[in-house]
C-alpha cells in the first residue's frame, strides 16, 4: 500500500529522493493480509452524545508494495459483513439486517486501490474504490508505516495503520431514528480505522 520504509534521520530517505535503497528494495513484492493480526474498525456517534466502536473480524486481501516507486503499489481488501462485532449481539443483528448492511444480499465490502503516493517519512496516502451494498464510491486512506520484521516462523511481515472518514448515506446506509431532544440516533459520519499486518509471499 505504498508503505516502504522508516525515516532515517541521518540521511535523506529513498522515498524523498525517488531512489530505492537496499532496505526499501527488500520490501518490494506481493503480500497477503494476515486476518488473525488485522483489525478493520469503525466509530459512529450514538444518540449525539457518545461513540460506538466496532470492527469486522473476518477479512482478506493482497498488497503489492513497490519500494522504488510507491505510486505503483496496490491493495485489494475484502471484508465479511457477517463478522461485524460491536460488543452487543442485538446491535450486531440489527446492523446485519435490511436496515443497514443487508448482509445476506451483500455479504462483502470491498476496497480496490486506484492510486498511491508518498507524503514523506512514514506517511502515505492510498485512494481507491469502496463498495458497500453494491454502491462504489472513492475512498482516500491516510496511512502510517509501522515497520517490517521477520516473525519467529520465518514470515516476512509489514504493518501499517490508517484512518479515513465517510458519510454512510453516500453508500445507501440511511436508516436512522429521530431523538425527542433533537438530532438522530446514529451519525452519518463514520470514522474508519485500519490496523493491518501482511505477510510477504514466498518467492
Amino acid at each position: 500500500m505504498g508503505l516502504f520504509g522508516r525515516k532515517n534521520d541521518d540521511a535523506k530517505t529513498p522515498a524523498a529522493t525517488g531512489t530505492a535503497g537496499p532496505d526499501l528494495a527488500a520490501l518490494t513484492g506481493d503480500y497477503a493480509i494476515d486476518p488473525a493480526h488485522t483489525t478493520i474498525g469503525f466509530v459512529a456517534r450514538h444518540a449525539m452524545v457518545t461513540n460506538v466502536k466496532g470492527s469486522f473480524t473476518q477479512s482478506s486481501g493482497t498488497l503489492h508494495l513497490d519500494g522504488s516507486d510507491p505510486s505503483k503499489s496496490t491493495a485489494s481488501i475484502e471484508v465479511t459483513m457477517n463478522s461485524i462485532d460491536t460488543g452487543s449481539a442485538d446491535r450486531d443483528t440489527h446492523l446485519k439486517s435490511s436496515d443497514f448492511f443487508k448482509a445476506d444480499e451483500f455479504p462483502t465490502m470491498t476496497f480496490r486501490s486506484t492510486s498511491a503516493e508518498s507524503l514523506g517519512g512514514d506517511d502515505y496516502r492510498m485512494t481507491g474504490d469502496l463498495t458497500i451494498l453494491g454502491t462504489t464510491k472513492p475512498l482516500t486512506i491516510d496511512l502510517e508505516f509501522n515497520g517490517s520484521a521477520t516473525d519467529p516462523f520465518g514470515n516476512e511481515r509489514v504493518g501499517f495503520e490508517g484512518k479515513s472518514e465517510i458519510l454512510r448515506s453516500e453508500w445507501g446506509l440511511t436508516w436512522n431514528a429521530a431523538l425527542e431532544t433533537g438530532g438522530v440516533l446514529v451519525s452519518d459520519k463514520i470514522k474508519l480505522t485500519f490496523d493491518i499486518s501482511a505477510i510477504k509471499n514466498a518467492a
